[in-house]
């Protein structure tokens, strides 16, 4: 089964509640948790395309970019923010399985799950202009500070040239160590939000230190109603600039919610 592509805990909502219950009060050394939770509060909502198995959002100078996943079916696509057009798209070929994306400066650097392989476009006509390679898994990106922060499904994020994609530095959750960090998002406060895998849970991160500042709980965001066989896991996340909003959508989900994350 491929990672990412059935969310394994979904057939068992009690059992999870209870878990994750049990994660919010609880580390790994059995000490209480003090870290502050927040909410969803939903803003708006705006459609998402349902076959979209969504690797990584990023909003840039009005364009919503939109990476997906599946051999076969991985591509990325640049819309219109405010209208939802279509301004480009490029597909990749099998066997390549498409992962997260970020725009640094004058390119828009692509990650590949377990194929080794970053591809850098053009951000306007997402023409691949050339690739390089890096170890290990490829899951999300976002850029801070003329850096790229990417995640490779574990709690270690790493650091790398903007233009090389070379290894510049790496940082270690100090909490929730077993954490898989997916999907990746660089907030104009210096934070980085990540989507934990395979959970409804967001972190909020300190990136210098790996300190978890905030946990925001999404469950619940997608109703059951509106749930299908091929529905999977919360993933996607982008904050829209000049506001404290920001954009949730998930694999194959038909919608994308504009939220702020709140206190309890």
């Amino acid at each position: 089964m491929e990672r990412k592509r059935r969310a394994p805990v979904a057939t068992v909502p009690i059992v999870l509640t209870t878990a994750l219950a049990l994660a919010a009060t609880m580390t790994a050394c059995g000490h209480t948790d003090d870290t502050p939770r927040l909410r969803v509060e939903v803003i708006a909502t705006r459609p998402h395309d349902a076959a979209a198995f969504t690797e990584g959002l990023e909003v840039d100078d009005g364009i919503l970019y939109e990476s997906t996943g599946l051999s076969g079916r991985s591509s990325v696509r640049a819309i219109d923010l405010t209208t939802g057009t279509g301004l480009a798209r490029a597909d990749l070929p099998a066997p390549l399985f498409g992962e997260g994306i970020t725009r640094a400066g004058d390119m828009l650097w692509q990650l590949t799950y377990r194929d080794g392989i970053a591809i850098a476009r053009d951000p306007h006509t997402l023409t691949e202009l050339r690739r390089t390679t890096y170890d290990g898994e490829g899951w999300g990106l976002c850029t801070r500070d003329n850096r790229i922060v990417m995640s490779n499904g574990t709690a270690t994020l790493t650091y790398r040239d903007p233009q090389t994609f070379a290894v510049t530095g790496t940082v270690t959750l100090t909490s929730r160590t077993d954490t898989k960090l997916n999907e990746l998002d660089c907030a104009p406060d210096g934070s980085i939000y990540a989507n934990a895998w395979p959970t409804d849970r967001i972190l909020r991160i300190n990136p210098d230190s790996g300190e978890v500042i905030d946990v925001i709980d999404a469950s619940g965001l997608l109703p059951k109603a509106s749930r299908t066989p091929d529905t999977d896991v919360l993933n996607g996340i982008a904050h829209l600039p000049g506001t404290d909003h920001f954009l949730l959508t998930g694999k194959n989900w038909p919608t994308t919610y504009e939220v702020r994350f709140v206190p309890n």
